[in-house]
């Protein structure tokens, strides 16, 4: 077999591996998958009236449809936080140590994690847009290729940020540092326009909100299952994946071939 063909085949059982852990230890991505559901229904049956008057919106119906789009994003960023706690948990149990005293494709270890958590956030995230749809979310006006690229933007920020908590998850002494670590994966969508329009927010706080990679992600996504105006939120959205996806991985690399000492 060629070195290709050898690698190819060492990542596939390295992804295996991590899915079977997935099945068998379903707690921690249930847990991280519950906080996007509970936010989704406490801001549209509990909030939802207000929050909708508050942004210029007809009802809750308006609201779900604002909603939806950040959840969706930060439904990624949960799951994101179970793969720095997995890489962590590899890292501090002794099993990388073994791995390289095999003859296996060192950077196997590292794709089969990126792809699994990947493959994970794509099925958070059609579990969560379905509650969504069950309350009322509908995108009634988006087309087929604007699906296409709705989902091919989730795919391309669930490996960029997949590949940050990978770095993280290597850098981190144990699994509770690498779960503390990754805990930005969550509160930056709080930081954003997922909940309330950023011009709503105070000047000072503004900012933060816009400077981040959720919010053009979020108002790139709404743009294209809602159709209100995406401006140059698009670039912005794919410059941050990339941005952190090339980040992630030289990062991720870098640590991970460093020898233990």
């Amino acid at each position: 077999m060629s070195t290709l063909a050898l690698a190819a085949r060492d990542c596939s059982t390295m992804l295996r591996r991590n899915l079977l852990h997935a099945r068998r230890y379903p707690s921690l991505t249930l847990n991280l998958l519950l906080t996007p559901i509970m936010l989704l229904l406490l801001f549209v049956y509990i909030f939802g009236d207000t929050m909708s008057a508050g942004i210029g919106g007809g009802g809750r119906s308006d609201y779900i449809a604002y909603i939806v789009p950040g959840l969706l994003l930060m439904t990624i960023g949960s799951t994101t936080i179970g793969t720095a706690v997995s890489v962590s948990s590899d890292m501090t149990e002794g099993i990388i140590a073994r791995f390289r005293t095999m003859a296996i494709h060192r950077g196997s270890v590292i794709v089969g994690h990126v792809i699994g958590s990947v493959l994970q956030s794509v099925a958070s995230v059609v579990l969560v847009g379905a509650v969504g749809v069950a309350i009322g979310f509908r995108s009634t006006d988006a087309t087929v290729l604007e699906w296409l690229a709705a989902f091919g933007l989730l795919v391309l920020f669930a490996t960029a940020l997949t590949w940050i908590a990978v770095g993280m998850g290597l850098v981190s002494p144990n699994v509770e540092a690498a779960s503390n670590n990754a805990m930005p994966m969550i509160l930056l969508p709080l930081l954003s326009s997922a909940f309330v329009p950023v011009d709503t927010m105070p000047g000072w706080f503004r900012p933060i909100a816009e400077y981040q990679p959720f919010t053009p992600a979020i108002e790139t996504l709404r743009g294209l299952l809602l159709g209100t105006e995406i401006g140059n939120n698009g670039w912005l959205a794919i410059g941050w994946c990339v941005g952190l996806t090339v980040l992630g991985y030289f990062w991720s690399t870098a640590k991970f071939e460093q020898d233990p000492k």
